[in-house]
């Protein structure tokens, strides 16, 4: 799904959405093992991060996924701590106003990527406690494969 096929509503209305009743590292196994499975059956070279702001729930780094998308995974995934919202929200967002993450709006572009790929996990009464993030394909590519999962799940 490319870039152009996505809208901010499409995002919003997935965000508001896909909610968790409770997110544990259970939970986080799962979805990790999930998304492996997901991105082994499309021979997808992709790295797999769940993460609090300050713990790694889940790491995994398929074949073909290079260091520079361990980086972008981290990058991608400050900005939904920042934003408590999706990465391609903040992507679209950007596109739309003629923005992009840089000093005018305060954070370092060597820490945060407005690129899809990285989604917020919300639960319900506690809000975005971690964040999904996907690394080595095309923005929409990562996000899609996000959702797809997500949207497979019991939440």
């Amino acid at each position: 799904m490319a870039v152009a096929e996505l809208t901010e509503a499409e995002v919003a209305a997935q965000e508001e959405r896909l909610v968790f009743s409770e997110f544990t590292e259970v939970t986080a196994f799962d979805v990790g093992c999930r998304l492996v499975e997901r991105a082994r059956a499309e021979n997808a070279p992709v790295v797999i991060d769940i993460r609090t702001p300050d713990r790694t729930l889940f790491h995994a780094a398929l074949t073909g996924a290079t260091p520079a998308n361990d980086i972008w995974a981290m990058r991608k995934s400050n900005v939904v701590f920042h934003f408590h919202r999706a990465s391609m929200a903040i992507q679209l967002m950007h596109a739309r106003k003629g923005a992009s993450i840089g000093p005018q709006i305060g954070l370092d572009p060597m820490d945060y990527a407005d690129h899809g790929g990285s989604f917020p996990v919300r639960v319900v009464g506690a809000g975005v406690i971690a964040a999904i993030t996907v690394s080595g394909l095309a923005s929409a590519e990562d996000h899609g494969m996000i959702v797809s999962v997500f949207e497979g799940l019991e939440r």
